[in-house]
């Protein structure tokens, strides 16, 4: 026999989870002359249009009983076809299921008038689907769910909507409907097909498709099916007189198409062992009363606020029952309440000559100056959307507006974009933060992508990878056959720049191959298979253009040339060899002819800088790092008859100090636009997957090799002996002491701000003209290995090469740090919607907690406190970290630490 291997559900903790993907079928529509003499039916959406807002509920149910609350799809439009593609998540685990646990799912129509049972709900239709066969294994995949019209799925073991219906047995073993017998058997093999269980071959799947679209067997599929089971209920009533008058229900035209979640074995039903109830609520009676039978006592609810006293007997008694309507969800009163004000507000008539008196002109720019973190009270809201028209003329006040629409109101949304169109031109920082995952209407998305129309490339190159990450929040949805498609606005714009711009297409193209190579559960497959889809929409457009072909044969030449180098350096990773034997090694292999790396022709642009050509290698140039790793150094020949040398790494998931490199870059940026030049000099780092990169490498030391070499004033030596001039001060050139001041000011404000830890004397470096930087950003947003790690990294190194703590260019350095620091402060708006925008980037220390990731970094800029009290803030910490020991000691014990592996 052989092997079945299997899971048992009791061992599956993961929630149930459903997709809803779409409805088909239709049913002819009443007559006008009957919707005319009765007003509850002429008033339900179905019979108004074809394609009316409907909404589907699924709760899990048991032995008659449901067992969860009701969860339900977000609110959607319809235009041709009824489609949520959307996973709705229960609050119960599969671990905890009973063989018999169905999914009630009921679809809901809406009536303005509210006479039904329901009140402003009408059941469009229901079924009910077990999630376990009747051979005791959970269903997977994809199902086809027959609906019952006008009913709610009732969930019963006995129910009435079943949702898989099974075919009449043949009678004297020939089936009374053939067409509807293939029609089983090849959907069966479509099932299979889809899960994998039958080999792909495109060119005669693609045959198989396309003839049974031809034969319109798909699309015969609903009504064959109904005709099949009125023939075996007729059966029935031939067979039973008994029968009672009422009609059973039957199965109507519709099919709602769901998808279960898929587990690489089957999981087979196994029951989930409770532990024995506590018994120590009777071990407080007496001897005289214990041959007292006594009834255990009751369950026992308490409500918020209310504490258990252990002596009453209800230890370990306490349910906790789960509600997700509990803090995802407005008090109903509240809710009603906001309705009524803004029912006054709806037309906009009045609205649009309300202007606000002094008190709520202060009230509102209260609310305008609230960070993008901040959620806005319900009162709140209602000012704003009060006052909607009076502040279109405010730039700073779309954001607020957008979030104070309830959007699942259709009247209100409907309007909120007709005022969204009147409004003045919006801030990037603003247009970001339109395009994050909490802004999920289309209209609000599109506009935000025209604002970003107005910003040249240099600009959008800034924003770029956060930009890449927002395509994960657009509409765009997965076709069954792994089809996708997209009506993205952010999507069509960015290739549109990116088929025109070398550098664009270039960044735009390797952040796209990233995503693509993440097969992490975090990224998911759906959204694998967007980015996949948008890579080949842009290929698609790039080849249209004048020079696109050629383009194209540079993007993989590109991914040709990081497949050689990611080749040797994982042998050198893998090698079991001294460091002298791996440079041999890397020299050779890049020596090598067959490699095609000693002569590039034409010029390949760099996949790190496509502004920099290179046209060979160096092989003797080449160094091989002692790191675990082992990063290897190789140096390029460029067109301007330059080296250029980069790092590459394998093992190792690049994307945090890519992003790090990026906001560096930014900030730059910004200060250089307040008149701010700090020196900063941010190298080029790109991840060309998920466990590869490259990085620019900068001709520098390390503070802990220049402090092994100079032993007095290490820093002020070094830059001493490379810069020196009897007539300056310390006796080296001003300019480069200046860019060590300023420098060191930068990168001491932006990694306080960024929280970036483990930092030590080896990964600060310092260049030959001055320019101080770091490296290795592993650690960032307040996480560090160390214990008592300082907030802000000021080393007495760079003190020292600053003349002392007393000394001018120290309070020069100081001041710059006030300066850079009320800069980003004024920014911190842009920032913050830049990292909210990573929150599902897969970013190592953001995915600890992305709940809180965006917080960490808001807290650092003290938002909260004056711009003079938060400079006063940032000094206490610059002198606390001078004079606090426990840094000294750190570097030295890493110093030990690095001298013991050596």
């Amino acid at each position: 026999m052989e092997p079945f291997s299997f899971a048992s559900s009791d061992s599956l903790d993961y929630p149930v989870r459903i997709r809803i993907i779409n409805l088909e079928g239709e049913e002819a529509p009443l007559l006008f002359s009957t919707l005319l003499d009765d007003a509850n039916l002429r008033h339900i959406g179905s019979n108004q249009s074809p394609y009316s807002d409907l909404y589907v509920t699924v709760q899990v149910w048991a032995g008659s009983k449901p067992l969860t609350v009701p969860v339900q799809t977000s609110f959607k439009t319809f235009r041709a076809e009824r489609r949520w593609g959307e996973w709705l998540e229960l609050p119960v685990t599969y671990s905890v299921l009973p063989q018999n646990a169905c999914l009630a799912i009921t679809l809901w129509d809406l009536s303005p008038t509210g006479n039904g049972p329901y009140g402003h709900r009408i059941p469009f239709g229901g079924a009910t689907l077990p999630l376990f066969d009747k051979d005791n294994q959970l269903h997977k995949g994809r199902q086809k769910c027959h609906i019952y019209r006008h009913l709610h799925a009732d969930g019963n073991d006995d129910t009435k909507t079943p949702a898989l219906v099974p075919r009449p047995r043949p009678r004297n073993g020939v089936p009374e409907d053939k067409d509807a017998d293939e029609l089983d058997r090849m959907e069966a093999l479509f099932k299979k097909h889809e899960m994998g269980e039958i080999s792909r071959v495109d060119w005669l799947d693609q045959l198989v498709f396309r003839g049974f679209e031809r034969r319109g067997l798909q699309t015969a599929r609903t009504s064959l099916k109904a005709k099949a089971i009125r023939q075996m209920g007729a059966a029935r009533d031939d067979k039973s007189s008994e029968r009672s008058e009422k009609a059973k229900p039957e199965p109507s035209e519709y099919l709602l198409n769901v998808e279960l979640p898929r587990f690489d074995f089957p999981v087979v039903f196994a029951d989930y062992e409770y532990p024995a109830p506590p018994i120590s609520s009777f071990q407080h009676l007496s001897s005289s009363q214990s041959n007292i039978l006594l009834k255990p006592p009751p369950e026992v609810y308490f409500g918020p606020g209310i504490s258990i006293d252990d002596d009453e007997g209800y230890e370990g008694r306490l349910i906790r029952v789960y509600d997700p309507e509990v803090g995802a969800r407005d008090n109903p009163a509240e809710s009603k309440h906001r309705r009524l004000v803004r029912s006054q507000h709806r037309n906009g008539i009045l609205d649009k000559d309300l202007k606000p008196n002094a008190k709520v002109r202060d009230e509102l720019n209260m609310i305008l100056s609230y960070s993008p973190t901040h959620t806005l009270s319900p009162e709140e809201k209602d000012l704003i959307w009060k006052f909607r028209y009076h502040l279109t003329r405010n730039k700073k006040a779309l954001t607020k507006f957008v979030k104070s629409v309830n959007w699942f109101d259709h009247a209100e949304s409907k309007q909120a974009v007709q005022v969204l169109g009147k409004w003045t031109d919006i801030d990037v920082d603003d247009a970001l933060e339109l395009l994050g995952p909490t802004f999920d209407n289309s209209a609000v998305r599109a506009f935000a992508v025209e604002r970003l129309r107005k910003a040249d490339d240099k600009e959008l190159l800034l924003y770029l990878l956060q930009l890449v990450q927002a395509l994960k929040y657009e509409h765009i949805s997965t076709q069954p056959g792994h089809e996708v498609t997209h009506d993205s606005s952010l999507a069509r714009f960015l290739i549109s720049r990116a088929i025109h711009s070398l550098t664009l297409g270039n960044y735009f193209w390797w952040y796209l191959m990233v995503e693509c190579d993440d097969n992490s559960q975090d990224q998911g497959e759906e959204n694998q298979m967007i980015y996949k889809k948008i890579a080949y929409d842009f290929m698609a457009e790039l080849v249209k253009q004048p020079d696109g072909k050629e383009t194209r044969k540079m993007l993989l030449r590109q991914a040709e040339w990081i497949a050689i180098l990611s080749k040797i350096s994982g042998e050198i990773k893998e090698a079991n060899e001294s460091i002298a034997k791996r440079v041999e090694r890397v020299k050779h292999f890049l020596a090598d002819p067959k490699n095609e790396l000693v002569t590039i022709d034409p010029p390949l642009p760099l996949p790190l800088d496509p502004s920099i050509e290179i046209c060979g290698v160096v092989p003797e140039d080449t160094v091989v790092f002692k790191s675990s790793l082992h990063p290897i150094k190789v140096a390029f020949k460029t067109t301007s008859g330059r080296k250029y040398p980069i790092l590459f790494k394998t093992g190792d998931d690049l994307r945090q100090d890519q992003l790090v490199i990026q906001i560096i870059t930014l900030m730059d940026n910004l200060l250089l636009k307040e008149n701010l030049d700090l020196k900063l000099s941010p190298y080029k780092i790109l991840a060309t997957s998920t466990s590869a990169g490259l990085s620019q490498f900068v001709p520098s030391m390390t503070f802990q090799g220049i402090s092994s070499k100079y032993r007095t004033n290490p820093a002020q030596a070094y830059l001493k002996q490379n810069n020196p001039d009897a007539q300056g001060p310390f006796g080296m050139r001003k300019e480069s002491l200046d860019t060590f001041v300023r420098s060191c000011a930068g990168y001491c404000v932006i990694t306080y701000i960024l929280g970036v830890g483990d930092r030590h004397l080896d990964n600060l470096l310092l260049a030959p003209d001055g320019h101080f930087f770091h490296a290795d950003f592993g650690y960032i947003l307040g996480r560090d290995p160390k214990p008592f790690a300082p907030a802000m990294k000021l080393s007495k190194e760079m003190v020292d090469c600053m003349g002392g703590s007393n000394s001018e260019y120290y309070r020069q350095f100081k001041q710059y740090c006030f300066l850079a620091y009320s800069a980003l402060r004024k920014n911190s708006n842009l920032i913050l919607n830049l990292f909210s925008l990573m929150v599902d980037a897969n970013i190592p220390d953001i995915k600890l907690e992305p709940d809180k990731a965006v917080l960490k970094v808001k807290e650092r800029f003290h938002l909260e406190l004056s711009e003079e009290d938060a400079i006063r803030h940032l000094e206490r910490i610059m002198d606390d970290n001078l004079n606090a020991l426990v840094p000294v000691v750190i570097d030295k014990l890493h110093e030990l630490v690095q001298a013991f592996r050596a």
